[in-house]
C-alpha cells in the first residue's frame, strides 16, 4: 500500500465519520438535556431515504439537507411529547420509533431504489487543499465533512464555556436547582432535543447524498449505524471532543476491515466488515467496567503503585451519564 493509497483512506474516513459526528452530537446535546432519544436508528434510515427522494424530485441538495433535519426534528418531537407532556416512558417510546421509522423507510423508500440522483461533491479549499497531506486529508472534502469538523468545536464551546450551555447542563444535572434559577426546564429539554434531532436528522443525507449517495434498502448498510451513534456517545462520556474521538474511532475500523480483506484472505469477508461494531461493544464495556464491585476488589489486592496506574486509566476512560437522564422534571 503506497503513501498516496493511505492518505486516500485517511481522507475517506474523515468523510465516513461525518454522518455519525452528527449524529452523535445530536445524541450529546439532547441527553445532557436529560432526554435519552432512542430513535436514532430508525431516524437516520428515515432521513435518509426522505432526503434522497426530495432531492431526486427536486434536484436540489439544499432541499434534501432540509429535509433530512426536519425528519429528524420532527422524529424527536414526537420523543419529547411522550417523555416530557405525557410522561411516557423514553426508552420504550425511543425503541419503538427506531423499530417504526425504519420500517417505513423501508416501504416508502421502494419506488426510489436503485435510482441515481444529485450527489454532493468534494469542494477544495483554493491554497489550503493545496498543502502537502494536510491538504488532501482536511481541506479536500465537501461541505459537510467541512462542517463535521465545525460541530465538534461549535458543542464543545457551546456547553462548557457559554451561560446557556451551563444552563444545559444544569437541566440534565439538577432541574430542579436550574428551575430555581429561573429555567423553564421542560421547555428547554424540548427545545434541545429537537435540535438534537435535527442534528441527528442530518445524518441520513450524508449517507444517501454523498458517503453512500442514493438509496438502496435494506441493503444500504445503515442499519446499526444509530445504535453504534448512542454507543459512542455513552463512550464519549457527553463530552463532544471524546464523543468525536470515538466517531473517527469507528471510521478508522470500519477501514481497515476494507484494507486487511486483501492481506488476510483466510478470514471472511464478511468477518471483516462487521468486526467494527463488537468491537465499539468491547470498547464500551472498558469505559463502564471501572464502575464494577469486582474491579474495585481485584485493584484492592494490587501492589500500590499499580494500583494507582491502573486506578488512574480507569478514571480517565470512565463516563458519567448526567445524573437526571431519562427522568421527567414535575415543576409543582
Amino acid at each position: 500500500m503506497t503513501p498516496e493509497t493511505i492518505l486516500i483512506g485517511l481522507a475517506g474516513v474523515l468523510a465516513a465519520a461525518a454522518p455519525v459526528m452528527f449524529a452523535v452530537m445530536g445524541e450529546t446535546i439532547s441527553e445532557r438535556a436529560g432526554i435519552i432519544n432512542l430513535s436514532m436508528n430508525g431516524t437516520i434510515l428515515l432521513s435518509a431515504m426522505g432526503s434522497f427522494a426530495v432531492a431526486l424530485a427536486t434536484d436540489s441538495l439544499a432541499l434534501g439537507f432540509l429535509a433530512g433535519a426536519a425528519i429528524g426534528a420532527l422524529v424527536s418531537l414526537i420523543v419529547a411529547f411522550a417523555s416530557i407532556t405525557l410522561k411516557i416512558s423514553q426508552v420504550a417510546t425511543g425503541f419503538i420509533l427506531a423499530l417504526l421509522c425504519r420500517d417505513l423507510s423501508y416501504f416508502l423508500g421502494n419506488p426510489i431504489m436503485g435510482q441515481t440522483g444529485p450527489r454532493l461533491q468534494s469542494a477544495p479549499i483554493p491554497g489550503l487543499s493545496d498543502i502537502p497531506v494536510l491538504g488532501k486529508l482536511f481541506f479536500s472534502q465537501d461541505v459537510m465533512t467541512y462542517a463535521s469538523f465545525t460541530i465538534i468545536l461549535l458543542a464543545w464551546v457551546y456547553i462548557y464555556k457559554t451561560r446557556p450551555g451551563l444552563m444545559l447542563q444544569g437541566i440534565g444535572e439538577r432541574p430542579a436547582a436550574a428551575f430555581v434559577r429561573g429555567a423553564s426546564v421542560n421547555r428547554l429539554r424540548y427545545l434541545y432535543t429537537i435540535i438534537g434531532g435535527a442534528l441527528i436528522g442530518l445524518a441520513g443525507p450524508i449517507y444517501s447524498l454523498s458517503v453512500k449517495a442514493g438509496w438502496k434498502g435494506t441493503i444500504s448498510g445503515l442499519d446499526g449505524i444509530g445504535w453504534i451513534a448512542l454507543s459512542i456517545t455513552i463512550f464519549g462520556g457527553w463530552n463532544p471532543l471524546r464523543a468525536a474521538f470515538g466517531a473517527y474511532l469507528f471510521a478508522i475500523l470500519q477501514w481497515l476491515g476494507l484494507v486487511l480483506q486483501p492481506v488476510l484472505p483466510g478470514i471472511p469477508s464478511n468477518v471483516l466488515q462487521v468486526a467494527p461494531f463488537p468491537l465499539m461493544i468491547l470498547t464500551l464495556l472498558l469505559v463502564n467496567i471501572g464502575n464494577a464491585e469486582w474491579v474495585e476488589r481485584t485493584l484492592a489486592g494490587m501492589p500500590e503503585n499499580t494500583r494507582r496506574a491502573v486506578a488512574k486509566i480507569l478514571r480517565a476512560m470512565r463516563a458519567t451519564p448526567p445524573a437526571s437522564l431519562g427522568v421527567p422534571f414535575e415543576s409543582d
